[in-house]
């Protein structure tokens, strides 16, 4: 499913003819229809990001998402979610946010995980502002965590 969203940001062609590459071209063409509706603008896909001496990660789309610089990231479930399954995925999309803004001197506002089940269902979860930066937080309790455990 990525690789194809990715094709579409990249404007390059990409098939995949077996029956899982049917059906993430599905899934995928739905978080385009719906989830990159309100993208103005996109940065860059799949960029590399780090916060010097802490973390790396890639994430799957910088952009402009409703007038908003956001960090998106695309997922693939079997069954919706709820927010309160995903804290994980707002941790991730938060360090992405955190790192993004250090290295480029950004200022992303939003995180935005858009999600596609195979029956082509989309949903996705927005964190913005006060609520990025309390994930933020709980992302450095977690990493803290990380590091003490790997030193003792």
């Amino acid at each position: 499913m990525h690789k194809f969203i990715e094709a579409y940001l990249l404007q390059k062609g990409y098939e995949d003819l077996t029956d899982l590459g049917i059906q993430a071209k599905s899934m995928a063409e739905k978080i385009i229809e719906i989830g990159l509706a309100p993208v103005e603008e996109w940065y860059g896909t799949e960029v590399t990001l780090f916060y010097p001496g802490l973390y790396a990660g890639a994430t799957d789309l910088v952009c402009n998402h409703n007038g908003l610089e956001t960090i998106v990231d695309f997922k693939q479930a079997n069954k919706p979610k709820r927010a309160e399954w995903i804290e994980d995925y707002f941790m991730q999309v938060a360090a992405y946010a955190m790192a993004h803004d250090h290295v480029y001197g950004s200022r992303i506002r939003q995180a935005v995980v858009m999600i596609c089940t195979p029956d082509l269902y989309y949903h996705e979860f927005k964190i913005q502002d006060q609520e990025l930066r309390e994930w933020k937080h709980r992302f450095l309790v977690r990493l803290n965590m990380y590091y003490n455990l790997k030193v003792n």
